[in-house]
């Protein structure tokens, strides 16, 4: 959140008058609380979202770029994105900036006007990917929050119109629906494959980890034995907080390109 001067002027008014909702009359979801002022009063957060917006305010200098080439159905991808990389987003977020591309070990082919893709893990997780792709262009916000629960649950497909009611309730299901079913999703599917295909050295398996869009052996090895502490060394400006509860976590599970 990046607030301006007289709505952390407004803010600290209503919080030190007393003024902010109960958080059970609360209409948004989490990651929009500090949104606004309003949602800010009525979700009953107001300090929390004035000291996040002061700890921000701190961290000038670039954040640590991470990109994420994963495919929906692997599961080392999922226990990365799901046990790692998202616990450690949410408390680096200041000082991480993350991109996510789904596509992995798929392969591109061209027919007629469109591509077609075939999946590691078959259609559904061509389907997963699509949706994910469709949601990172349409949900800019709260989309890791809606991936990383898709990913989290079960059955990634079926979970993610309930994941997209849950954090963001005002994008309709049936604008991902037409970006899936139709030329958008193909074009933005394409461009993933165009990205992944683009790097070097090139991908071998997946989860695979660029930092500020370098991929290493020891990076990698960094990226999945402790994301927290790759991160908070490599980023050169004031270090969060958050940066001194770091905790070693190893994953190993990767889907090898066939």
């Amino acid at each position: 959140m990046r607030a301006a001067p007289l709505f952390l002027l407004t803010v600290w008014l209503s919080a030190d008058f007393g003024l902010s909702a109960r958080s059970s009359s609360c209409s948004y979801s989490p990651a929009r609380w500090c949104s606004s002022e309003e949602s800010a009063i009525q979700c009953g957060v107001v300090k929390q979202c004035l000291e996040a917006n002061l700890t921000r305010s701190l961290h000038t200098d670039e954040p640590v770029r991470l990109e994420l080439y994963y495919e929906t159905l692997c599961p080392g991808c999922r226990g990365y994105l799901t046990q790692m990389l998202f616990p450690t987003w949410s408390m680096l977020q200041d000082i991480l900036e993350v991109t996510l591309v789904p596509y992995g070990n798929a392969h591109e082919t061209v027919v007629g006007q469109k591509y077609n893709f075939t999946c590691q893990h078959g259609e559904q997780e061509c389907l997963g990917n699509m949706i994910e792709t469709c949601l990172l262009n349409m949900a800019k916000s709260t989309a890791f929050q809606i991936i990383y629960c898709m990913e989290s649950s079960t059955d990634v497909v079926h979970s993610a119109k309930s994941c997209v009611e849950l954090y963001q309730p005002d994008l309709s299901w049936e604008s991902i629906q037409s970006c899936v079913d139709g030329d958008q999703g193909n074009q933005l599917m394409h461009q993933n494959a165009m990205k992944t295909a683009s790097l070097k050295p090139p991908h071998d398996y997946v989860p695979w980890v660029t930092i500020n869009g370098e991929h290493t052996d020891e990076l990698q090895k960094k990226a999945m034995d402790a994301l927290m502490a790759l991160v908070c060394t490599t980023y050169k400006g004031y270090k969060p907080e958050a940066c001194g509860y770091g905790q070693s976590r190893r994953y190993k599970n990767y889907c090898h390109a066939e």
